[in-house]
């Protein structure tokens, strides 16, 4: 199996988590996204990654490849699968966080894209977004579950590019939660070994 994937990519690097996790035995391919190999093309013409070819199909979405990758091997239950309204509630969740949140984060990473408004605004804009996940996360060490879920792992690349932006900011702003959250994961073995060069 190979997998096409930048190392920077949000997208790519969701989908490298749950593949690593699930200990699927998969080739990454760092692609220059400048430089694009004829390969990746011919399997996707959109040229974007992350894409997997498992051997038997192509999968071209971050999303689908997660979802692939758990249903090879799900140790700790990321799938919620013992609690399907929780399940539900991260399928929702995931879609908030890769249509409305990711649009903020563009704004506020680009600000001077967008002069329109200042970074501040653009920052205030997703801050919403922060307080329901620290809400979410109150009394426990993860967004839906006592342990890591499908939803956490699709999350966290975004979180991780919006606490980037302003990391000052970020350290001080009123979501500990969402900063114990996000440290525990970027501090993980699992999140090192995706991220190693």
């Amino acid at each position: 199996m190979r997998l096409y994937s930048f190392r920077r990519c949000p997208w790519a690097m969701r989908a490298r988590l749950a593949l690593r996790y699930a200990g699927c035995p998969v080739e990454i391919c760092e692609v220059a996204m400048k430089n694009k190999p004829a390969e990746l093309l011919a399997l996707s013409p959109k040229g974007t990654v992350p894409v997997l070819d498992t051997g038997d199909h192509v999968l071209e979405e971050s999303l689908d490849i997660m979802r692939w990758a758990l249903e090879q091997n799900d140790p700790q239950d990321w799938r919620l699968q013992a609690a399907p309204a929780a399940a539900a509630q991260a399928l929702e969740l995931i879609a908030r966080n890769d249509h409305t949140f990711k649009a903020q984060v563009n704004l506020y990473k680009y600000a001077e894209r967008y002069p329109e408004h200042s970074r501040e605004h653009y920052r205030q804009q997703a801050e919403p977004w922060l307080a329901e996940l620290e809400g979410l996360l109150e009394g426990r060490p993860y967004l839906l579950a006592e342990h890591p879920s499908l939803a956490d792992a699709a999350l966290l690349p975004l979180m991780r590019q919006f606490a980037g932006v302003e990391p000052a900011w970020f350290a001080g702003a009123p979501y500990p939660r969402v900063r114990t959250w996000l440290q525990g994961w970027l501090e993980s073995d699992l999140f090192k070994a995706i991220m190693a060069r």
